[in-house]
């Protein structure tokens, strides 16, 4: 608490500042202190329509990046300085994307937009562009609902970047590890992470102690089948054994091997599915895309 920089005394001086000065009505309003970690400005506009967010100084795209994501129309709502005082100022978050943050802060960020509920299976054209081939949307919100996230879950995710992303948007006080083992895979994931503004990923090249030691133990792995699945399962599962997994592959032998292979590492709450889509083209065709099992598991002790 010693090192923080807005103290619950900050808190209530800019609440009642913006009380005095606007005609929001602040029972509504979502605090958000965006200089202690794992806090995430643009998910948490994009679920709220009036947001009060403490910002630190030196932050010089803030407003590009919510302007790039689609938040252009937001109105913030602020002053000049690092204190609850003076004149008042309202602008479009597009109108201010050339500025930054240039004082420790509160502002007032307006979403008329805003959604009030989890959004699953955002379209892959909003993620980063690289070397990563995303998985279906579709296919995403179900892997994303398997792994029943909330506010505060720590979660691991192998192999699947965009899985990834949306979960560090959902669980907005737990951690996300994000384990890209290609070099190429994790630039793109940085790119990710810095694009949506994501301050609770913590990204690293291959499962271990010496990589993953110093992090928060997941509570939820979601993995992408491969080589090294039980050299990961058998690490996992020691640092917590009673950690839930969801795994996705589109090798038939690997999901009928799958239930043998999890047993032995003590997950015996297992539920394996198919998921098909079919997508109508422009010339009025139905055409197939891959079909995963998504497996899922949990000791049942």
């Amino acid at each position: 608490m010693d090192n923080q920089i807005f103290t619950n005394k900050h808190i209530i001086e800019w609440l009642q500042y913006f009380s005095n000065n606007t005609d929001i009505d602040l029972e509504h309003v979502k605090l958000l202190d965006i200089t202690r970690k794992n806090k995430n400005l643009i998910p948490t506009v994009e679920a709220h329509r009036c947001v009060l967010v403490f910002t630190e100084a030196g932050d010089k795209d803030i407003f590009y990046k919510m302007w790039d994501v689609g938040l252009g129309d937001c109105e913030v709502i602020y002053n000049e300085g690092s204190e609850p005082a003076g004149p008042i100022k309202r602008d479009k978050v597009s109108d201010m994307i050339d500025r930054g943050i240039n004082a420790s802060a509160g502002m007032i960020v307006l979403n008329p937009n805003a959604r009030s509920t989890i959004k699953f299976g955002m379209d892959n054209k909003k993620f980063a562009s690289g070397s990563v081939k995303y998985v279906g949307s579709e296919i995403r919100s179900v892997l994303l609902s398997k792994m029943q996230i909330h506010e505060d879950k720590n979660l691991c995710v192998i192999s699947g970047e965009s899985i990834a992303v949306e979960a560090a948007m959902m669980t907005g006080e737990g951690t996300v590890i994000a384990v890209e083992y290609k070099e190429s895979d994790r630039e793109t994931m940085e790119e990710n992470v810095s694009k949506f503004g994501l301050r609770n990923v913590e990204i690293v090249d291959h499962v271990g102690e010496d990589t993953m030691g110093c992090l928060p133990v997941p509570d939820t792995t979601m993995l992408v089948a491969s080589a090294s699945l039980e050299q990961e399962l058998e690490f996992l599962t020691k640092l917590n054994p009673k950690m839930e997994f969801v795994i996705y592959t589109l090798d038939f032998k690997v999901a009928a091997s799958m239930r043998d292979i999890l047993e032995r590492y003590g997950l015996n709450d297992i539920t394996i599915i198919q998921i098909a889509v079919s997508k109508l083209t422009s010339k009025n065709v139905f055409e197939n895309q891959p079909a995963p099992w998504i497996i899922s598991a949990a000791s049942d002790r």
